[in-house]
């Protein structure tokens, strides 16, 4: 594969990343990485195989150590992804709270199986590990905001509100 080496950030960015590097002692750039790559996946929408390895020339590191990160954690996405994504939790307390139902039930709204995007662009269906609010089961976040107690009313609810404002209300805290 060839490597695109047209992906760049725009200078006030790039100086971001720099300033973010400069944190951490020399030798040891790779400590900005999770940062980096959220700058990076803010700006590209997401983390292809050239934002990545555009990433590791900036850190010197090897591509290999950023693919790693990135597919390691879940707030990355190595895939294009839909202006909203519904990233649902998974782990012990929301599974027994009904987790997998609620997923089925987005899956059927959707006509998607999770990890996939609506023909629209407008959602993608992600279930994801602990979202820290197990007191809250189930939960999804959607940018982020967190909305808690899910119910199919309320997935019905969400689902109309970011249809139709998909960019609107998707950022800044919100606790259902």
């Amino acid at each position: 594969m060839e490597e695109n080496t047209n992906i760049e950030f725009p200078k006030e960015l790039l100086d971001e990343v720099q300033r973010v590097i400069s944190l951490f002692p020399e030798g040891k750039q790779k400590s900005a990485l999770i940062r980096v790559l959220h700058i990076a996946q803010a700006h590209f929408g997401w983390l292809n195989a050239d934002v990545m390895d555009y990433v590791a020339r900036l850190l010197h590191i090897q591509p290999i150590e950023v693919y790693e990160v990135a597919t390691f954690y879940s707030m990355y996405d190595t895939q294009k992804v839909g202006k909203v994504k519904l990233e649902v939790c998974r782990t012990g307390p929301c599974m027994i709270e009904g987790a997998e139902k609620i997923i089925s039930y987005i899956e059927k709204k959707l006509g998607i199986k999770e990890g996939e995007t609506t023909s629209d662009g407008i959602f993608t269906l992600k279930a994801v590990e602990c979202l820290g609010a197990c007191g809250y089961a189930p939960m999804l976040q959607a940018g982020e905001k967190y909305h808690e107690h899910l119910t199919e009313d309320k997935v019905d609810a969400l689902i109309e509100q970011y249809r139709n404002h998909p960019s609107a209300n998707y950022m800044g805290q919100n606790n259902d």
